[in-house]
């Protein structure tokens, strides 16, 4: 199983991001999943491929050509992809992974877990998206995403197929077990 990860280029201001992530990369690596990511060297992006491959696991990543330099590219990796722009990353990475995690991060991080979110919600795909709220990091986007079910602007359904935990082992179960709902427009 391949996994996608998305997170930050930065590792936080708080510790506990990096170890949490880094636990995560262990016990998913150690349970028989290999890792698609951003490609970068930097932050929780590296943090998470490192510790992926000190587990033995493979690593793919996928980087644009525009931000090789500016994110340090890993050059440790099992394979490194490189193409022209955001959008041929994201559909990369959409195409190579089984399911896609969120972990603590910025704007990009949003916006690739929302555009997955998006399409399985739509029906391009049934691969589970998952929330790792390390620290609580995402409990106020929790309740934006609540909001957004109890006034009509999300079917109930696809707010509850978000996978939300802080633990490992029951992000994995979940991922495994994971049924997708009724695509939104059928």
């Amino acid at each position: 199983m391949k996994i996608a990860v998305f997170c930050g280029s930065s590792s936080g201001e708080n510790p506990v991001f990096a170890q949490a992530t880094r636990a995560l990369g262990h016990y998913l690596a150690t349970n028989g999943v290999d890792l698609v990511y951003g490609g970068g060297n930097v932050g929780l992006m590296g943090v998470v491929a490192d510790a992926f491959l000190e587990k033995g696991a493979k690593v793919y990543g996928v980087i644009p050509e525009h931000l090789k330099d500016r994110e340090l590219a890993h050059h440790g990796l099992t394979e490194l992809k490189i193409v022209a722009n955001m959008h041929e990353r994201k559909a990369a990475m959409a195409q190579m992974a089984d399911a896609f995690v969120a972990l603590p991060g910025g704007v990009g991080t949003l916006e690739e877990i929302f555009e997955a979110w998006t399409w399985t919600q739509l029906g391009y795909y049934s691969k589970p998206c998952a929330f790792y709220n390390i620290n609580g990091f995402y409990n106020l986007l929790f309740e934006t995403i609540s909001n957004m079910a109890t006034t009509g602007f999300v079917k109930p359904q696809h707010a509850d197929m978000l996978i939300r935990t802080d633990n490992a082992e029951e992000l994995l179960t979940a991922i495994r077990s994971y049924e997708a709902p009724r695509p939104k427009w059928t």
